[in-house]
Order: structure tokens, then sequence, then C-alpha cells
């Protein structure tokens, strides 16, 4: 988390400290604009979240093939190397009441078919947020436009690829246990 609002601060101060460079605005314009442009941000996500996770578990499913993890991608994330990084990558599942930074019960089927659908609503979450991150440019005076609400725009769809790619990540391992545990319960 420290990792992720130390990215948000630096951001706001770079596309701040540039905007007052340039003079694109006044000072106080250009400040209220960084804030309001990354409170947008915060607020167009936890909205997505909300929304996603009312949702009927159903659309989530295990099985729903819009979720599943073709071999190129996990090749991809092998050569990414997501395994050394991804406990860094925030993650906030238990704002919505269920979270997925530990395994908590890893024999128990029920308990993995739910983190494997949280994951799913989780990867459609930020999969939303990434365009709906840039309707924050309709907001600002043209001359703040492409240097205050594109880079945060930006900023916030890089924060939100890193969650996807570990959802991404874990998922097909998460379906391996889960099938293991389920052909154990047949025995």
């Amino acid at each position: 988390m420290k990792l992720y609002l130390s990215v948000i601060g630096i951001a706001m101060l770079i596309i701040s400290t540039v905007n007052i460079l340039l003079g694109t605005e006044s000072l106080l314009y250009i400040v209220i604009s960084v804030i309001w442009c990354t409170a947008l941000q915060f607020a167009f996500d936890g909205l997505i979240a909300i929304i996603i996770n009312k949702m009927p578990d159903k659309w989530f499913s295990v099985d729903n093939s819009f979720y599943e993890v073709s071999e190129t991608e996990r090749k991809l994330y092998k050569r990414l190397k997501v395994r050394h990084w991804k406990d860094k990558v925030w993650e906030l599942g238990g704002l919505g009441g269920f979270s997925k930074k530990t395994l908590k019960l890893p024999d128990d089927p029920d308990y993995i078919e739910k983190f494997i659908i949280e994951c799913n609503k989780g990867v459609l979450t930020h999969r939303l947020s990434y365009p709906i991150g840039f309707l924050a440019m309709l907001t600002l005076k043209f001359s703040c436009i492409f240097t205050i609400a594109l880079p945060v725009a930006v900023v916030n769809l890089f924060l939100n690829i890193l969650p996807t790619i570990v959802l991404r990540y874990n998922t097909p391992m998460l379906k391996s246990v889960l099938e293991r545990q389920r052909r154990k319960e047949k025995i």
C-alpha cells in the first residue's frame, strides 16, 4: 500500500510541478485540478468496485470462459516474473468483504471457488477502470486536459493493470488447487 500511495503522491507532485513550470494555469487551479482528478480516479474505481461486488457470483464462476487465462498469457506472466513482485501490489478486496492477499483455507473447495470468483470480479473491476479513468479529462479546462487529466489517468491505468496481471496470474493456480481438492473429496 505504501508503494501505491508513494507512486500516486510522486505522480501528483510531478504533474503539478510540470504544469507550474509550463504555466498552463494559475498555481491554485493546477493544485486543485491535480487533487480533483486524483480524487475522481479513486471515486470512479470505488464506484465500479461497488457495482461489480453487487453482481451475482454466478456471472464470475470458475467455468466462465471470459476469465480463462491462455497459455500465451501464462508465459507472458512468467517472463514478467510476476511471482517475484505480485505481493507488492495493493490488494483492497478486503474492503468488499473478501481479501485475496492470502489463501486462508487451501483445503476447502468452496472457499477456493469463492476466491476464484472474487479474482474474476477483481479482473472485471480493474479492466473497467482502465477507460473510465479517462473521464476526468471531461472535467478540466482544455489547457489542462493533456497536462493534468491525461497523466493522472495514465497513472491510474498503470495502477489498475498491475492488479489485473496478478489476479490473472493467480487464477490458473487456484483452479488447479480447486480441481485437486474436488478429486480428493470424491475419493
